[in-house]
């Protein structure tokens, strides 16, 4: 509704410089030539009103013809070079320099020649009226081609922003793809395990001599159905096992982050040492365990609240160098694992993340909150801190299954 009201007063404002130039023009003319008499006045300003209507209603749509429509005009009636040189205006607004000075260049030459074939202007009118409306033109054009330019960067600018945010978004996919890789590569190490351990087991019952022949067909069907399972994770998972990034791209050598997966698998009792190494960096870290037995966590819980112990940590070392960190691990409220992440903020104004690749590893550490069903909150806090907030829930009780 602003943007429609802006629009009316713009044309609004146009059609009524339009007809003030041109009546000015008029005034000028008739003080010039005899009076032609009441007719030939009333056909003028009728065709100056029709030239201020058609400007405003068709200038935008066709600048150049317009111009040129009420160049003709101008030729029949005084009135109507108002509406002409705000038609000139339009072209340089809408159209290149080009187009400006052609029609600029035509609307100069009639009013030269038709100040020189005036027999009653005396020499000094003349060439004050040559001085004049040139100056008027360069005036109008000036301004139009300055608006054009304004625009043109407006457009450029809202181009990039554009183009920026594009890229911003593409950038959240790449990470959440990657992480979901990496999240992928460490369950396809750990179900490998677990299945080979399950082969083994099946394998050494079926051989056993002192088993009964139906208990050692059923430990052979376990072990070929477990390494037909295998053959199957390999395959499917077999392209996440492509050559590693190189150095300088997500999870190659240089990023800090979540690291690929890699045999074995760390679990939550392998904090403490991850917060032992990062003290070995000069990092000044914390570490509040009130886990009561650290290995009886499942595995699946522990190596996702070690990969958001470390991003914690590395989040912390790049935008807080030097800052103290301080870790919390215990149990939350009806199970599971409650993990919190806090530091100082650096003094001085909050800037934003550099960019790319701002964010992507929380990005990837919500990616394994999602996949756990837990949540994940983080951001500034009212005491100048930044913190980092996972809640893991239990893993759902094999009695349950159906």
């Amino acid at each position: 509704m602003r943007l429609r009201r802006l629009f009316l007063v713009r044309e609004a404002s146009i059609a009524v410089l339009a007809a003030a130039l041109g009546l000015l023009v008029l005034e000028g003319a008739r003080q010039t030539y005899p009076d032609p008499g009441e007719a030939h006045l009333v056909r003028d300003l009728v065709i100056g009103a029709i030239a201020c209507t058609v400007l405003v209603a068709f200038r935008r749509r066709w600048p150049v013809r317009i111009c040129l429509v009420l160049t003709a005009a101008g030729l029949f009636a005084s009135s109507a070079w108002g509406a002409t040189a705000m038609a000139v205006f339009t072209v340089a607004v809408n159209r290149g320099w080009r187009a400006t000075a052609a029609v600029t260049a035509l609307n100069l030459s009639i009013i030269t020649v038709t100040f020189l074939v005036v027999p009653s202007l005396s020499r000094q009118e003349r060439i004050e009226s040559m001085i004049v409306f040139p100056l008027g033109y360069a005036v109008l054009i000036s301004t139009g081609l300055l608006i054009r330019s304004r625009r043109q960067l407006i457009e450029s600018l809202e181009e990039r922003a554009r183009q920026a945010e594009e890229g911003q978004r593409l950038r959240v996919e790449e990470a959440r793809h990657l992480e979901r890789e990496r999240i992928a590569r460490e369950m396809h190490d750990v179900l490998a395990h677990r299945i080979s351990l399950l082969a083994v087991h099946a394998g050494a019952l079926e051989f056993h001599a002192d088993a009964p022949a139906d208990q050692r067909e059923a430990a052979g069907v376990i072990r070929r159905s477990a390494y037909e399972a295998m053959e199957d994770l390999r395959e499917v998972l077999g392209l996440l096992r492509g050559p590693p990034p190189g150095p300088g791209e997500p999870g190659g050598e240089g990023t800090e982050g979540t690291e690929g997966a890699e045999r074995p698998q760390p679990t939550l009792a392998d904090v403490p040492s991850l917060v032992q190494e990062s003290r070995r960096t000069g990092a000044h870290v914390t570490l509040d365990d009130r886990v009561p037995e650290p290995g009886a966590v499942p595995s699946r819980i522990g190596r996702h609240a070690y990969r958001i112990v470390q991003e914690g940590l590395t989040n912390a070392r790049k935008h807080a160098p030097g800052a103290r960190v301080h870790v919390a691990i215990g149990p939350a409220e009806g199970g599971g694992l409650d993990i919190e992440i806090t530091n100082p903020l650096p003094p001085g104004p909050a800037r934003a993340l550099d960019l790319p690749g701002a964010g992507a590893g929380l990005l990837g550490l919500r990616e394994r909150v999602d996949i756990l069903g837990g949540t994940l909150d983080h951001g500034r806090t009212g005491d100048g801190r930044f913190r980092l907030h996972a809640r893991l829930p239990p893993p759902p009780d094999p009695a349950d299954a159906p």
